[in-house]
């Protein structure tokens, strides 16, 4: 009877750690490019549910457009919705971040105490990592982007 060994050596074992290694290599690229396009997708989705979600305040309360994203939030300690604090988005997108873009909300100035223009922009929080293109939008709800800066109303519509 002859020893037998058992387990493999170190040259396979090398050679499944390279494999392992290359595709890693090939997957993690494909993985970062996924999730970008998931957060744009998730912006730009955000950014329509602010349009229907304004149009629903406006109507709401009669006082034209909110003040802030806050105010389209829940209200603290669960009371009522009001114009302060309507109860139209959640707490998360309320704060002005949402997977991976931070969302800056504009108001124009109230005219009478109504306020009938607003912009809203989402940028990606890190650029290239979180997203690559830049978002605006206003009130008539048409969203447009940039790839290089911040995007505005002179921006080509997506």
């Amino acid at each position: 009877m002859g020893r037998r060994n058992k387990g493999f050596s170190l040259i396979e074992l090398l050679i499944v750690v390279a494999i392992i290694l290359i595709i890693a290599a090939i997957a993690i690229p494909n993985l970062l490019r996924s999730r970008i396009a998931a957060n744009e997708a998730s912006a730009v989705q955000s950014m329509r549910t602010i349009t229907t979600v304004q149009n629903t305040y406006n109507s709401s309360y009669g006082v034209g457009y909110s003040p802030s994203l806050a105010a389209l939030g829940p209200p603290a300690g669960g009371g009522a919705p009001s114009a302060a604090a309507a109860d139209l988005i959640d707490s998360v997108f309320a704060a002005g971040v949402k997977s991976g873009y931070q969302f800056t909300y504009t108001p124009a100035a109230a005219v009478a105490g109504i306020i009938y223009n607003y912009t809203l922009n989402a940028d990606p929080v890190t650029p290239g990592t979180t997203g690559q293109r830049f978002f605006f939008t206003d009130q008539s709800g048409v969203i447009r982007a940039n790839t290089a800066a911040k995007a505005t109303i002179a921006d080509n519509p997506i």
